[in-house]
């Protein structure tokens, strides 16, 4: 495979794993029949965008770097929120 070729793929898989977390995110508010944004949102979402990352980063795209540097931090913010309220309602006696 060649090295142009080969960072298609690359480009290609992070979209499709950034793409997933819409994927997911729907087929569980179906089941629910509610909204709903599972943890595996905020984690495909953050390999998603580092693959992408990495893709914009061969490409030398300033625009598309600081977009996904941006996402990331936002997703990985995103988790750690969901950690402390976790934790919280664990020490919460219901």
């Amino acid at each position: 495979m060649d090295g142009d070729l080969w960072w298609l793929v690359i480009g290609f898989g992070g979209q499709a794993l950034f793409m997933a977390r819409f994927v997911v995110q729907w087929l569980l508010s179906e089941r629910e029949r509610r909204s709903v944004i599972p943890v595996s949102f905020w984690y495909f979402s953050i390999v998603g965008a580092l693959v992408l990352l990495v893709y914009a980063l061969h490409q030398r795209d300033p625009v598309f770097i600081a977009g996904q540097l941006l996402g990331v931090g936002i997703y990985v913010r995103n988790l750690h929120l969901i950690r402390l309220e976790r934790a919280e309602a664990r020490r919460t006696p219901n």
